[in-house]
């Protein structure tokens, strides 16, 4: 586009730097949260009231901070579950019925342990969240199988298998279940003190250890030989296979190492937050919210640390937007109503990093010299 002497033009940029990259991450939390500022209007209190309230309770109040700090653990672990297949250019959708999974196998083992009767846990407590891990590898394992070896289109595998484990958790807690309480609300029997995790600060082992491995899956896909051939063969299958990379041995991988994380993502909130310690009656609310991770994982454009922040973002707004919604008794949705406003902005943002604006001075036309007498 001209204006006059100068030419405006849109060009790719080459590569974004982290200045650009932070700076247009607080642009976009800024402008999401002005958009929202409409959904908090009240004759009562106007949308500054609204913000102290949420992010007050979130990251201030000591049961809020809390939960954040919960939730935003949950959150990374199914980021992790995301974006280990994603680095080997797979999509693991199927993240809230692998969370289903490690719920699931995580109280059978506290049910074979005696646990409805308060028995002792001896080594018990140590394999709840072991087979939590497995159950979710187990399922991770079936779609990276599918995946390689009858080239099964892992979105709907992992779709069907989300609606399979949420009836079968439905099954097991639900009339008559084997895991049903003995109130028979349509929930788990509620975990003794002795099976529940031992608290650090507050935490439970899980949360450490979703940093620890934030850390370690940077490391193993920048520095590592076989974070090297997953990345090959996401960024190009063919080339992988004539490089001699199995590529039954990176779907089956990712998948198992990313149902581990997701498995250990439902034991870290049904059997590990303080105030739960059962599957609840509404467990589908927190398979949902395991969809979260996976925005993270994009938002932070693969880096499994720059997605701790983005966690810790996304669990605050949901404590937070869903406490001040009760106490300023606002409709119902709009803390997700803001979650969708960031994720928007946040994918805007991603569009500004990858193109730029370049003003350009058109230079005149040369006229044409004269030519000598003696030329013509």
């Amino acid at each position: 586009m001209r204006f006059g002497a100068w030419e405006l033009s849109v060009e790719r940029a080459e590569g974004a730097s982290p200045a650009r990259v932070a700076v247009g991450a607080l642009v976009a939390v800024a402008l999401a949260l002005l958009l929202a500022s409409a959904l908090f209007w009240t004759p009562e209190a106007g949308p500054w009231a609204a913000y102290r309230i949420a992010f007050g309770y979130a990251f201030a109040n000591p049961s809020g901070l809390g939960a954040t700090v919960h939730r935003a653990a949950y959150l990374l672990l199914c980021t992790l579950a995301f974006l280990v297949p994603l680095r080997g250019g797979l999509w693991n959708i199927g993240l809230p019925g692998q969370v289903y999974a490690g719920a699931l196998a995580a109280f059978g083992v506290a049910f074979w342990a005696g646990a409805r009767e308060a028995a002792a846990p001896g080594p018990w407590l140590l394999l709840m969240p072991l087979a939590a891990a497995l159950a979710g590898s187990a399922v991770g394992a079936l779609v990276g199988l599918l995946r390689a070896k009858l080239d099964l289109n892992e979105i709907l595998v992992t779709m069907m298998l989300n609606s399979v484990l949420f009836w079968l958790v439905a099954d097991f807690i639900k009339e008559g279940g084997a895991l049903m309480s003995a109130t028979a609300e349509g929930e788990s029997f509620t975990l003794p003190q002795d099976f529940r995790p031992p608290l650090l600060l507050g935490l439970p082992p899980t949360a450490f250890l979703a940093l620890a491995a934030s850390v370690a899956s940077d490391f193993v896909f920048s520095r590592t030989a076989a974070g090297y051939r997953v990345r090959t063969y996401g960024l190009n299958p063919q080339a992988a296979r004539y490089a001699g990379i199995d590529p039954l041995r990176v779907s089956v991988g990712v998948f198992v190492a990313g149902g581990a994380f997701a498995g250990l993502a439902g034991y870290h909130y049904f059997t590990a937050v303080p105030g739960l310690y059962k599957i609840p009656t509404n467990y589908g609310y927190y398979g949902d919210l395991s969809f979260y991770g996976m925005i993270c994982a994009l938002i932070a454009r693969g880096s499994a640390v720059g997605a701790v922040p983005m966690a810790l973002m996304f669990a605050g707004l949901s404590v937070g937007g869903r406490f001040a919604q009760g106490a300023l008794r606002l409709p119902f949705g709009v803390d997700y109503a803001i979650l969708g406003l960031l994720m928007t902005t946040f994918v805007l943002s991603h569009l500004v990093d990858r193109y730029g604006f370049r003003w350009r001075r058109i230079s005149p036309p040369r006229a044409a010299r004269p030519q000598p007498e003696e030329a013509r």
